[in-house]
């Protein structure tokens, strides 16, 4: 896949309303989970016994954690757009997310996004970007959100 490359405000706006990109599939493992798991210190049975979860979950196998979805996202992002002559940039905040269909061990995942709105805060660049989780082979979308990136340029 090839990213989108953006240079500074004037660009960024002018894609206002517009989808952005696909990022490339991220398979999601069962080692992922685990460390996730480790990281946050949510060791539900859902997640990493995938002997139990076999036998006793409705989805047949062990599932990621919603938040390890979320949590690939910035990785997924950088796939799909490239903002050059940034200072920094803030994850500001996550608007509507819903967590529509689990991810199983194994399955592929990648990010489909879309600038929602942008605007000019005294310099700061405010983004509302519509983001979807798509689960390869499957009809219904791991996730849905906007998220919001405030972007400094140089």
């Amino acid at each position: 896949m090839s990213r989108l490359i953006i240079n500074n405000f004037e660009e960024f706006a002018q894609l206002e309303g517009e989808e952005l990109g696909v990022s490339d599939y991220l398979k999601i493992t069962q080692e992922q989970i685990d460390l996730f798991a480790d990281a946050t210190l949510d060791h539900q049975w859902i997640h990493v016994d995938p002997e139990r979860a076999r036998r006793e979950s409705p989805y047949g196998s062990a599932i990621a954690h919603g938040y390890l979805t979320l949590s690939v996202l910035p990785h997924l992002w950088a796939q799909v757009v490239q903002v050059n002559n940034v200072k920094m940039m803030v994850n500001y905040g996550i608007e509507k997310l819903r967590f529509n269909q689990p991810v199983l061990v194994n399955d592929e995942v990648r990010l489909r996004a879309a600038l929602q709105s942008i605007s000019n805060l005294r310099g700061v660049i405010k983004t509302e970007i519509r983001v979807s989780l798509e689960i390869k082979d499957r009809p219904k979308n791991a996730f849905e959100a906007t998220v919001v990136f405030l972007y400094h340029f140089q």
